[in-house]
């Protein structure tokens, strides 16, 4: 059952109104960028990060207008005077005068004066907390907690003799942001210049290599326009998102330019004119763009099904980038190549893309081929052994949600922060009890909250200072409590699993009437990590499920699918265990820089798998395409995959070399989530690229011979997404030639 080739009529289309189609991207991509720009974004609430208890717990104190306002305290630390002594006595002093006279410092405790210094006072007196919020909502915390930083560093100035030094969520954040700002901005930088190298690589002239680069960029400002208008009615984590804009957004639109221009250069080394050989590349390569990109939206749209508004943004970030690559490649590239012509070839560098015959095979992948195809079920053996036992660590992954822990160690505040964990155990994270009731003021409310108190600490799992707040019509109270740990290691894990299930139904849940859960940072990760082990067997259902089906329609076979499915599995496994072993076991800390906090990112594993099975597809379409383009005309199974991936590999390698470098430079950057990121994106695209594409798809194809374009009589009805009409193709072309 025939259908019309899209992307054919598009590159006919865009080639015939090359100024409507160059000068619409350019308008579309401009307004883009203003409108979002001026528009700005809008962040997410604290209960929207959240899952399961933790959410709840939080969505309680937003009701009742008690969202918990930036907790900061500053370290008076000495190791010669204790508390006692006139100098340290006296720091404390100004550090409380400071906050006082601070507008945005609120409820500053002093500890000399409130709980008689309880849990405020390190067992050795040589260290002591003083406590206080920051003024306002604590999204916006951030903003205003600079001069505080600054005031404090005076006091740090005017007594040497002792340390003075901040610590705190509002605090961390603005580190956070400074050296994520940075890192971002020199990725951003590097990134252009890198693949435009490797671009000058793989066609040897400056026209030819800037195009996918400009096109690819363009798409990237375009979209991080566009998601910043989105935010406006569905908030999102912008770091994140836009993170990975840039780096999904780079990586596929030069993919996909990549295959398209290459293609038509082919057709044009091959002799014919310029105008059937663009069109030839738009319904060859061009329809294996449509078919990518369309397998990696689908993966996206698997992260709708997670449960986490956090997969939800980058679901809606990654689909926005990839659809203007996928426009961008299917209209304006053949556009720009249809006014260019053979001019696309200027600007030649001396010495570069001399590396392909001429007839656009790699000799090294030819040699690889021969020996695979030879051998291939010792290959698959070997090959897919190798990578199973790679995939092995997976069983062992931990995941938790960043942390001060997850910030660069050479940041000041994270040796802070461990100070403090270390002389007040539980201290800046706590865990927040947070209880609901027609009167909190309640007799029986009281007792259970008092007999909470008294178990906690009881348990030697939790500590003082318990601090308890309440709701100004006395509906809510939240009951904050240190717990051992520094937040999301097992210690953590057991005070809340104790809090949660032996603690509080012998407390609170004896009162009648009471509701109440359990919020904070070990709770969050615990909620958040759970809500994902329940969530991701669907989300893998779908994104095969779907892939499956457009596969099945793509290719007309019920084996091609299968066997992509399997392959792509594969790589992302072996993926996973890679970055298992080197940043859960400290593996290549001192190469990359960095210090194991012994946890892959919660988001990561998921956020992951429907990234890389989306673009393993890439490779997988593209070199299908080609096989099965070669198959029609004739050729048997064995001749179509040994032609058709010495036809594809040069392209797939320069494409892989693309995608490996910006993710390369994501894994340069020193925020640990950022550089598992690009880190896992990279090692997965080498492997697909490389022991997936060049060795186990030929020896599994070779191994199924005519079989891999099995089809049962009864899917016959089912549409074909490859196949062009009959008769001549748009504007002339000839289909088959």
């Amino acid at each position: 059952m025939p259908t019309t080739n899209l992307a054919a009529r598009a590159g006919a289309w865009s080639a015939h109104h090359w100024k409507t189609a160059l000068f619409g991207w350019l308008v579309f991509a401009a307004a883009a960028v203003v409108v979002g720009n001026m528009a700005g974004h809008r962040q997410m609430k604290d209960s929207e990060f959240a899952s399961g208890e933790t959410r709840t717990a939080v969505q309680m104190l937003e009701e009742a207008g008690m969202v918990q306002p930036a907790t900061e305290a500053v370290l008076v630390q000495s190791r010669t005077q204790t508390y006692r002594d006139p100098v340290f006595r006296a720091a404390i002093a100004r550090v409380v005068a400071t906050l006082g006279a601070h507008n945005d410092a609120v409820n500053v405790q002093d500890p000399l004066v409130e709980h008689g210094g309880g849990g405020q006072i390190s067992a050795d007196g040589h260290s002591v907390l003083v406590q206080f919020d920051v003024r306002g909502d604590p999204n916006k915390a951030t903003d205003k907690i600079k001069p505080i930083l600054e005031a404090i560093a005076g006091v740090q100035a005017a007594n040497r003799s002792v340390s003075v030094r901040e610590v705190g969520d509002a605090s961390a954040n603005y580190e956070i942001n400074k050296t994520f700002t940075k890192d971002f901005a020199n990725a951003e930088r590097l990134t252009v210049p890198l693949t435009l190298v490797i671009l000058l690589a793989a066609f040897g002239s400056l026209v030819a290599a800037g195009l996918p680069v400009l096109l690819a960029f363009s798409a990237v400002l375009a979209s991080l326009g566009l998601f910043e208008l989105v935010t406006q009615v569905y908030t999102a984590d912008w770091q994140s998102v836009s993170a990975v804009i840039l780096l999904i957004g780079m990586a596929v639109g030069i993919d996909y330019s990549l295959f398209y221009l290459r293609r038509e250069r082919e057709e044009r080394a091959e002799g014919r004119e310029p105008r059937p050989a663009l069109l030839r590349a738009a319904a060859t390569s061009g329809q294996a763009v449509l078919i990518s990109g369309a397998t990696v939206l689908i993966a996206m749209a698997g992260m709708f099904i997670a449960g986490n508004k956090i997969f939800t943004g980058m679901a809606i970030g990654t689909m926005i980038v990839v659809l203007c690559a996928m426009v961008g490649s299917l209209t304006v590239l053949p556009a720009a190549m249809a006014k260019l012509g053979d001019r696309v070839d200027r600007g030649r560098v001396p010495y570069f893309g001399k590396h392909k015959h001429a007839a656009g095979e790699s000799r090294f992948w030819g040699f690889v081929l021969d020996r695979v195809l030879r051998r291939p079920r010792l290959a698959l053996a070997v090959a897919g052994g190798g990578l199973l036992v790679l995939a092995m660590p997976l069983l062992w992954m931990h995941t938790k949600l960043p942390a001060f822990t997850d910030m660069p160690r050479e940041l000041p505040i994270v040796r802070t922060y461990a100070d403090v964990i270390k002389a007040f155990p539980g201290a800046p994270t706590p865990a927040d009890v947070v209880v609901r009731a027609p009167d909190v003021r309640a007799p029986a409310v009281q007792t259970g909250i008092r007999r909470l108190r008294t178990w906690a600490v009881g348990t030697g799992q939790m500590f003082e200072p318990i601090v308890v707040t309440t709701s100004r019509d006395h509906t809510v109270a939240d009951v904050r409590i240190p717990i051992a740990g520094n937040g999301d290691n097992a210690a953590s894990l057991a005070a809340l699993a104790t809090l949660r299930h032996q603690v509080l139904p012998s407390t609170l849940g004896l009162a009648p009437g009471v509701q109440y859960a359990v919020a904070g940072e070990t709770a969050g990760t615990h909620d958040f990590n759970q809500r994902m082990k329940e969530r991701m067997p669907y989300v893998i259902a779908f994104v095969l499920g779907l892939a499956f089906l457009l596969l099945l329609m793509t290719f007309r076979s019920i084996v091609i699918p299968l066997t992509a499915i399997v392959l792509n599995l594969l790589s992302v496994g072996a993926a996973y265990g890679l970055l298992v072993l080197i940043f859960q076991y400290h593996w290549a800390e001192g190469v990359l820089d960095f210090t194991s906090n012994e946890a892959i990112t919660s988001w990561l594993p998921m956020f992951l798998f429907v990234v890389l099975f989306g673009l393993s597809m890439d490779y997988h379409v593209f070199i299908l395409s080609r096989i099965k383009e070669l198959h029609d005309r004739g050729l048997s199974t064995e001749e179509a995959v040994s032609r058709g991936i010495r036809r594809t590999a040069g392209t797939v390698t320069s494409a892989a070399i693309i995608m490996v470098a910006v993710f390369a430079i994501f894994g340069t950057l020193r925020m640990i989530m950022m550089k598992q990121l690009g880190v896992g994106l990279g090692i997965a695209v080498l492997i697909d690229a490389t022991v997936i594409r060049g060795v186990c798809l030929p020896a599994a194809m070779k191994l199924l011979g005519e079989r891999n374009w099995y089809l049962p009589r009864r899917l016959g009805w089912l549409p074909t997404l490859t196949r062009e009409p009959r008769g001549r193709g748009p504007r002339g072309l000839a289909p088959g030639t």
